[in-house]
């Protein structure tokens, strides 16, 4: 009986052997492409793909000492991570850039302080290269994590701290949540509407912050009492929405900070009995398409690419993976377009 044939596994030499450069040039098209220029690169990944190649990730660590391992820390409550679907959109559009370079995303939750040392300590054993991070709240100690072990960070929404002095400047991926929330407002007053409330997300939030000030931006001289204060939850909104109208029962609009808490003041003003847009016009933020469309009447809201930003993030940072020890460095920020998406909600 013959033997069961084996897959021969594809060696680096095959693979340089088929695209015509040396076992050198694989090597550094594998390891982050430094001094390969696009043309021999693509012609080495083509030849990768043809022969299904898979790196000895082992013998590439001790190379390299890199794990090929990212870290994706969010510091937020893990119902909260596993409910919102802001986070699986970003974590998806992360996990498609780190896949495409063959990276490992480790997600590491923090929400209270025994979930900062563990990080900590798990960060402190060299387990990972660099790390996503984002939802990070005022005061939060993670940034001073990072910052003492020398860890490549790239932040999701603007970081409301200001860098040491001497400090590279903080890399980070928003959208323009301030533009969207003028755009928003205006969109509102342009409707006729006279008395236009906000609820606002976690001020120790940037994008709780802007979006507050987006509104001001256009209403500056509004009654404060306009403004209720919620989480990003749908039951904050719930909860916020019955208080403006407590405040202010003949208020005709709310421009929402986000979507799920635009459908938590839905349903309070479904059962308060005003109809939505001809009593109370809405406007959310977000266009989680999951939470917009399915909305009674479906939600208009200011959109922002949450799985694009999730994109951008990883790329940023494998740049800047790439630039240790070149004397350059990825610094600044992206700021991502927002546009108002019109539905039957205003």
């Amino acid at each position: 009986m013959p033997e069961p044939s084996v897959a021969v596994r594809p060696t680096l030499e095959a693979v340089a052997a088929h695209a015509g450069v040396s076992r050198s040039t694989v090597s550094r098209v594998i390891n982050g492409g430094a001094s390969v220029s696009p043309h021999v690169m693509a012609r080495v990944e083509g030849a990768i793909e043809e022969l299904g190649y898979v790196p000895n990730r082992a013998a590439r660590t001790l190379v390299t000492r890199r794990t090929g391992n990212i870290a994706v820390m969010i510091a937020e409550p893990e119902g909260r991570v596993f409910s919102d679907p802001y986070f699986g959109l970003q974590i998806r559009g992360i996990s498609k850039e780190l896949d495409a370079h063959d990276l490992q995303l480790v997600l590491l939750l923090a929400e209270g302080a025994g979930d900062r040392e563990r990080v900590d300590r798990y960060l402190s054993g060299g387990h990972i290269d660099g790390a996503l991070a984002f939802s990070v709240h005022r005061d939060d100690p993670l940034p001073g994590i990072v910052r003492r072990l020398g860890l490549p960070t790239v932040y999701g929404g603007r970081p409301h701290w200001e860098p040491i002095p001497g400090e590279d400047a903080l890399a980070y991926v928003d959208a323009d949540n301030r533009g969207g929330a003028r755009e928003a407002v205006r969109y509102l007053a342009s409707q006729g509407r006279r008395q236009i409330a906000h609820i606002a997300g976690p001020l120790g939030l940037a994008a709780g912050i802007d979006r507050l000030d987006g509104y001001r931006d256009v209403l500056f001289d509004a009654d404060p009492s306009l403004v209720a204060q919620g989480d990003f939850t749908d039951e904050s909104g719930e909860r916020a929405m019955a208080q403006l109208l407590d405040r202010h029962p003949g208020l005709d609009a709310v421009f929402v900070a986000s979507d799920l808490m635009a459908k938590g003041a839905l349903r309070t003003l479904h059962t308060r009995g005003r109809t939505v847009p001809h009593d109370v016009a809405v406007v959310g933020f977000d266009d989680l398409t999951s939470v917009s469309t399915s909305t009674d009447p479906p939600l208009t809201t200011v959109r922002q690419d949450i799985e694009g930003m999730g994109r951008t993030m990883a790329r940023l940072l494998l740049r800047k993976l790439r630039e240790q020890g070149s004397g350059t460095r990825t610094q600044g920020a992206v700021i991502t377009a927002t546009t108002l998406t019109r539905r039957g909600s205003a």
